[in-house]
């Protein structure tokens, strides 16, 4: 049988033991396709039966969620926490909180966890959970009290060294805090068990801004390679969730200047640029829409969702050098990457989860535009969160810029990696291609050394 052969039988049998999982299917999809030049060099990968194995999670868990909201009434949502690969390291993957979630789009975040994990370098494996409650509208004692009960049924599954939960979109600060109170309760210990926590009590600095600043340091590794930097480039920015935020203040530090923002109900354009303080104000203080920006900024342009262009997102409409799709899932699709390359866009940084579907990112690649792709250029998150574990475990607090001075490294590691295994496998400078490689190399050695687990 031929390798492609191969890759089309595991497909194939992954869908038909997995039925509705779409976003499942598209991640595995996009990593197995670019596996064939490593398979082709090393058979042990076949003999050892790597990619059936590495495709099925090594636990799903799902649980019922009930608790009381504010007029007395019983509210029931699902639960999940997929521990999908622990071969380098104890599992580790954010918690989602939002109406969308499904045990499909759990199992694409912790299938692609486990890549973007390896390439940090650190002992963590791939793992993914959540729930289909939406925090949108609930006062803090719903939150709280949805997120105590949450935690009773999680807390029979993490620990320290086998499942370190961090945060995801719906969970922030706030919901990390309830559910690490709740577990302290339960168990009498105070324990690292899970990350981004509140830095009075555990969390690490930078933490908060990891994603958003490493996905910038990893752009500017990009065009550092082709003699080229953020200073004085124009950047669009999807989202206005930590990943956006810290992005846009980021670039601000880079030089650069973003431009837009975005929500679930629109997004905003400004020429000037975004205004930082506002913004936080905006979404981390008050939590109101994106909408709010033009009220302390007339000249702002807001444009709701329900204006868009059929089928496009209004953010990739904006003339720039440099774009960062920081949201969510799919976000940019063929029609909005025809609009960036058409404006001017010479480099996509994916600070989301798969934002660029699979037609968007092969006309990126025929077309010359420079693809960072999130399972490397967003893995700065998920890294800082393991030098949060690494304090826990020390019991020491590092500063700010001891922090940052390690996320830069990591995504300069996570940089090189790629581009040099993209180049090993005669295809300079192919990062998606690159990153898949590198990131399943060390799993499947892994999983080779440790037998039939």
């Amino acid at each position: 049988m031929s390798v492609q052969s191969y890759i089309d039988k595991v497909m194939k049998s992954t869908m038909q033991s997995t039925p509705g999982q779409t976003e499942f299917y598209q991640a595995v999809e996009e990593v197995l396709g670019t596996l064939e030049p490593i398979l082709l060099a090393e058979p042990k990968y076949d003999n050892y039966n790597i990619l059936e194995r590495i495709v099925i999670p090594e636990r799903q868990i799902l649980f019922r969620v009930v608790w009381m909201d504010d007029a007395g009434k019983i509210q029931t949502n699902i639960g999940y926490r997929v521990q999908f690969n622990s071969a380098i390291g104890p599992y580790k993957g954010g918690l989602r909180f939002h109406p969308s979630v499904n045990l499909g789009i759990i199992k694409f975040l912790g299938f692609e966890q486990i890549f973007k994990n390896s390439l940090t370098g650190l002992s963590i494996g791939g793992g993914k959970g959540g729930s289909n409650f939406d925090p949108k509208g609930k006062s803090d004692g719903e939150i709280m009290r949805f997120c105590q009960s949450f935690m009773i049924e999680l807390s029979k599954h993490i620990g320290e060294t086998r499942d370190v939960p961090a945060g995801d979109i719906g969970v922030g600060g706030r919901e990390i805090g309830y559910m690490f109170g709740e577990y302290k309760r339960l168990t009498g210990n105070f324990e690292g068990i899970l990350t981004g926590k509140g830095v009075n009590w555990g969390g690490s600095l930078t933490r908060t801004e990891a994603t958003g600043f490493g996905s910038v340091y990893f752009a500017e590794n990009v065009l550092n390679k082709q003699d080229d930097s953020l200073k004085g480039k124009i950047a669009t920015v999807s989202g206005s969730g930590n990943v956006a935020i810290y992005t846009i203040q980021k670039l601000y530090d880079m030089g650069a200047t973003p431009v837009t923002c975005s929500d679930s109900r629109g997004m905003i354009y400004d020429k000037n640029g975004i205004d930082l303080d506002s913004l936080k104000l905006i979404k981390e203080i008050n939590r109101q829409s994106i909408d709010e920006y033009c009220l302390i900024h007339k000249h702002a342009t807001y444009l709701p969702v329900h204006s868009y262009p059929e089928g496009t997102n209004a953010v990739w409409a904006v003339p720039c050098d440099v774009a960062f799709p920081s949201a969510t899932q799919n976000e940019l699709n063929l029609e909005d990457i025809k609009n960036l390359h058409k404006n001017g866009c010479k480099l996509v940084c994916e600070g989301a989860n798969m934002p660029s579907t699979p037609e968007a990112i092969d006309y990126m690649q025929a077309n010359g535009i420079m693809y960072a792709p999130g399972k490397a250029a967003n893995a700065g998150g998920v890294a800082t969160s393991q030098l949060e574990m690494s304090q826990n475990a020390s019991m020491q607090k590092w500063t700010f810029a001891e922090v940052d001075d390690k996320l830069r490294s990591i995504m300069k590691s996570i940089f090189d990696l790629s581009y040099d295994t993209s180049k090993e496998f005669e295809d300079e400078g192919n990062l998606m291609k690159g990153a898949n490689i590198a990131g399943f190399r060390k799993v499947a050695d892994s999983m080779i050394d440790q037998g039939a687990v």
